[in-house]
């Protein structure tokens, strides 16, 4: 009996999301501690928030899989771009001096690397998991 893993591709995107996520929390932390609760509070929402749309049609989705309805919002949430844009954009000056903004966008990307770390990516259409190709 032969027992296969996934392919060789998938484990480094995997290893490589992981080095990212352990940054960014890395990170976050050292925010949180030189900012105090604003800071915080809005790095532990952002954490969470990208998983609410799992709550559109809650009562109609079948087990492991979102509504259909849900999938846009939730595949948008999962992107990265939006919450590097926000990093960026707050980096070079443009969104102000309000820390809470920048912990919220840490949380939000750290979110999303905890994610592709355990293989959670976007979703199909049909609200199903998609396939990560290797």
């Amino acid at each position: 009996m032969s027992v296969t893993g996934p392919p060789a591709g998938q484990v480094a995107k995997r290893v490589a999301w992981a080095a990212l996520a352990t940054f960014l929390l890395a990170f976050l932390v050292l925010e949180v501690i030189n900012h105090g609760f604003p800071a915080l509070a809005a790095a532990v929402l952002f954490l969470i928030v990208p998983d609410l749309p799992v709550l559109i049609g809650a009562s109609t989705a079948a087990h492991g899989k979102l509504a259909p309805k849900a999938v846009p919002y939730y595949n948008l949430a999962h992107r990265p771009w939006i919450p590097l844009a926000v990093l960026l954009t707050y980096s070079v000056g443009v969104l102000g001096d309000w820390v809470p903004l920048f912990t919220a966008a840490l949380g939000w990307l750290t979110h999303i690397a905890l994610d592709r770390t355990f293989a959670y990516g976007l979703r199909s259409p049909d609200g199903s998991r998609r396939l990560q190709a290797g």
